[in-house]
């Protein structure tokens, strides 16, 4: 408890019981642990909000333990100090403001619900831009066992206009895109003109959030709350179609090809505290949609991208497929057909009346090519014989006549 104060500084005890014993029924159990922590002088009551909900915050004895208790790498939230007034009384603190409060309660129904742990928040984390301009997160939440290894979350009340939204995607997206301190310039622009994931080995986000596991930047969720159900409603299709260019990707080139790649685009997700608490699952629940989609998800699912990468690879599998079986049928159109019986040539045959264009009967199938030359071989054996016999004909001597008592006769 004192870490989840010394991290969002101010939290009221549903906050607390809602991010660090979710399963209980109630936060009886948070208020008394609370109380006690009171007594012991390490947290206070700063002020009542208009819910009647206690606002809690860290003493400095409190705010001392909280610092030794939370690593090095987590950021503790200033203390807040107690003042008094001229009398001596204790001044009452400022109410807890409404966005404030919405944050601390979008990470307390994410925590409660898996992602993480109090110390996996972060807030008011700066993303400078060279111009000048610190884009600040209201939460970072780092959750690799819940399949979410980084993500930025901003909490809107739906008191600002649309463009205000759009501005903090863009900014994002240029942070995102930001090259790393000695980072070869030329290089990256290899892999950039490449696409694909390489190219943010480069960038200066890679080397300040883990990889996401999945295409695309580090997440981003808009958690909506306040004003009406149709109001939030209206605000997210406003939003979805005013930030598109950013979160949408590009279809990959390729006859037959839908898949998308979101290497250089924001995954961007929303969603409502509301829709949230009345949820049975909480935040595990299907109350995320992604922008491009009309489905509510898991957050996981929500981040997915079955449209992506994977699908790619089995469309660009199944053009290549289609590629080789028109290749395949123009090539058995222009097989050649023998001329004597009429049959394709085989592949053997083709090449080498291909390769040997002064060949003779070019026309012939092999099996047609055999029997022509078993003939030829046939006729130029007969021939021989023949001449053989006309010349032994030729060579043998002339018999001479006998007489009638077998004396052979002289001329």
């Amino acid at each position: 408890m004192l870490k989840a104060l010394g991290i969002f500084q101010r939290a009221t005890a549903e906050h607390l019981w809602r991010m660090l014993r979710p399963t209980d029924s109630h936060d009886r159990c948070t208020r008394d642990t609370l109380n006690a922590l009171k007594g012991e002088g390490k947290v206070r009551v700063e002020t009542r909000l208009e819910s009647n909900h206690q606002l809690w915050v860290l003493t400095e004895r409190g705010h001392k333990e909280a610092k030794q208790l939370l690593p090095e790498n987590v950021r503790v939230s200033a203390l807040r100090k107690l003042e008094f007034d001229d009398d001596g009384e204790p001044v009452v603190g400022e109410g807890f403001d409404e966005h404030a409060a919405a944050v601390t309660m979008t990470a307390a129904v994410l925590t409660g619900a898996g992602f993480g742990t109090p110390l996996s928040w972060q807030t008011e984390i700066g993303h400078k831009l060279p111009y000048g301009y610190t884009q600040y997160a209201d939460l970072t939440m780092r959750a690799p066992d819940a399949g979410v290894p980084a993500m930025l979350l901003e909490v809107d009340r739906v008191n600002e206009p649309v463009d205000v939204l759009v501005d903090k995607v863009r900014r994002y997206t240029e942070w995102f895109e930001l090259l790393a301190p000695k980072a070869d310039k030329d290089r990256e622009r290899v892999a950039r003109s490449y696409g694909g994931a390489r190219v943010h080995d480069f960038r200066l986000w890679s080397r300040i959030y883990p990889a996401t596991g999945r295409e695309g930047y580090v997440p981003l969720a808009f958690v909506f709350t306040g004003k009406t159900k149709a109001q939030r409603a209206s605000r997210m299709r406003r939003l979805e179609q005013a930030a598109r260019s950013y979160f949408a990707g590009t279809q990959y080139a390729g006859g037959g090809i839908t898949a998308v790649d979101y290497h250089q685009a924001v995954p961007v997700v929303v969603t409502e505290l509301e829709r949230i608490t009345a949820d049975p699952d909480g935040a595990a629940g299907k109350v995320w949609r992604r922008l491009g989609r009309d489905e509510w998800q898991t957050l996981t699912d929500a981040l997915d991208n079955p449209d992506g990468d994977r699908l790619y690879v089995v469309q660009a599998e199944q053009a290549r497929k289609r590629q080789k079986e028109r290749e395949a049928a123009v090539r058995e159109a222009q097989r050649p057909v023998c001329r004597r019986c009429g049959a394709k040539f085989t592949d053997d045959r083709w090449d080498t009346v291909r390769h040997y264009p002064g060949m003779q009967h070019r026309e012939l199938c092999d099996p047609c090519l055999n029997e022509h030359w078993e003939q030829v071989r046939a006729e130029k054996a007969a021939r021989r014989l023949a001449e053989e016999a006309e010349r032994a004909a030729a060579e043998a001597p002339a018999a001479r006549p006998r007489g009638r008592f077998g004396i052979t006769r002289r001329r």
